[in-house]
């Protein structure tokens, strides 16, 4: 039986994220929070001013004999913008920056990896890389938002893109 490993993950809004995670194998919970900042308990409201130092974030739970970091990372960097300075798409501040936040030393040499060869490839990568620290779970009404929501403008327009790319480049490693 192998150890479960924890990483958490900001590549924009954490509902894109969120969506994205579920579908993959290995992953045992993906929980939508704030992490990277200052502010104590943080709403969803404060961190949506970005005066908190708050990203929006997933802390995702996995099993990394079913899904490696290494392929759990390459999706991270594939289905959001790595290049672009506390911008997704519309969504902009530094709520929205591209973050890895590791556990251990291993995760960390992969996502220090995977950037060097994507800076080697195009554009620099500018995903922040730190130890993670405290992570705050988002408020209920956040939990599976694209699973409730599917019908939304939003999760037509922005994550049925991020879904359908996963589908096309990542298919092995998407749950059946």
């Amino acid at each position: 039986m192998s150890v479960m490993q924890t990483i958490v993950l900001g590549g924009g809004c954490f509902w894109c994220t969120e969506a994205v995670y579920k579908q993959l194998k290995g992953i045992v919970t993906v929980t939508s929070g704030y992490a990277g900042g200052k502010t104590e308990h943080p709403t969803y409201e404060q961190v949506s001013t970005g005066k908190t130092g708050h990203a929006e974030v997933i802390k995702i739970e996995y099993n990394p004999e079913d899904l490696a970091t290494k392929d759990l990372l390459t999706v991270f960097f594939a289905v959001h913008d790595p290049t672009t300075l506390n911008r997704q798409g519309s969504d902009v501040g530094t709520q929205y920056r591209s973050i890895i936040m590791y556990t251990n030393d291993e995760q960390r040499k992969v996502a220090e990896d995977l950037i060097n060869a994507l800076n080697q490839e195009g554009p620099k990568v500018v995903t922040e890389l730190k130890t993670f620290d405290k992570f705050f779970p988002a408020e209920g009404y956040h939990k599976d938002y694209y699973q409730n929501n599917q019908e939304a403008p939003y999760c037509k327009i922005v994550i049925n893109p991020k879904l359908e790319k996963l589908k096309h480049r990542f298919q092995q490693l998407i749950k059946i």
